[in-house]
């Protein structure tokens, strides 16, 4: 654009300048300007100028609003499972199911005879343990108790403990049944007398040691079964011994308490099962 209006500027000088050479009023040694000319049209756009030089740097801006409120955050992870809470109640009883179907007949005869043998095989079973117990074990037993011979020599204190440290007691024989069982028990192991766990200041007081605590029962004379020889229901008045031996003949005797020997303990069978 300014090409272009120099160009027209030019040219309006050309043209004034030739008509006052040419005019004869006019003083060939001076210049004088003409009337002033009409407008003349706009020229074109011009082009686009250089790119000028970077301003200085502005101002700090002033601070910003607040910005809006953020989105709720994601859910975090679960935490560790709490205690198991308390047993619920008992929930209703539920329908009655369906009635079954009815049964075969059974065809018992057959089955009677396996029964039959399985029986038999059962008390052989019985008898074998019974050998177990009675022969390699050592054992001999009643309906209600194990008797077992302890072939150690030991003073009736000391005898007595040691039972209690097994788990049983002096083995009391307070019937004719049981008394003759631990007789032939002692004669069959080729002794001929043990301690029993009966204490007898003479003959007609009894009081069976290791039942005197929670044990059993409370300490209590013992008249029912007394079995004395007649030597000694003879000489009873004359005894200071207070234990009491059992000979393989079946009858007691009194012993001094402090004389070392085998003796037999006694066990519960219910307690052993347990």
């Amino acid at each position: 654009m300014a090409s272009h209006t120099t160009g027209l500027f030019l040219f309006c000088v050309s043209v004034a300048f030739s008509y006052v050479s040419t005019s004869p009023h006019v003083c060939s040694n001076s210049l004088i300007p003409g009337a002033k000319g009409d407008q003349g049209e706009i020229g074109y756009e011009g082009d686009e100028g250089r790119m000028g030089k970077n301003g200085p740097p502005g101002h700090p801006g002033a601070v910003g609003d607040v910005g809006s409120k953020g989105d709720v955050g994601h859910i975090g992870k679960m935490g560790p499972i709490g205690a198991q809470g308390d047993k619920g109640n008992t929930g209703l009883d539920g329908p009655l199911g369906l009635k079954g179907k009815a049964g075969t007949t059974c065809d018992c005869g057959r089955y009677r005879k396996v029964i039959g043998q399985m029986d038999v095989n059962l008390g052989k079973l019985r008898n074998t343990v019974k050998f177990v117990k009675n022969i390699m074990l050592g054992l001999t037993e009643s309906d209600e108790h194990y008797y077992l011979l302890v072939k150690e020599a030991k003073r009736f204190t000391e005898a007595s403990m040691n039972c209690e440290l097994r788990g049983g007691i002096l083995a009391m024989p307070n019937n004719i049944d049981i008394n003759r069982l631990i007789a032939d028990y002692v004669s069959q192991s080729g002794l001929t007398r043990v301690y029993i766990g009966v204490q007898a200041k003479n003959t007609d007081t009894l009081i069976h040691e290791g039942r005197n605590s929670s044990r059993d029962t409370d300490s209590k004379p013992l008249k029912d079964f007394p079995a004395w020889s007649q030597d000694e229901e003879l000489t009873s008045s004359s005894h200071n011994a207070s234990c009491v031996e059992l000979l393989s003949t079946g009858t007691w005797s009194h012993v001094e308490c402090d004389m070392a020997m085998f003796f037999i303990c006694e066990f519960p069978k219910s307690r052993i099962r347990g």
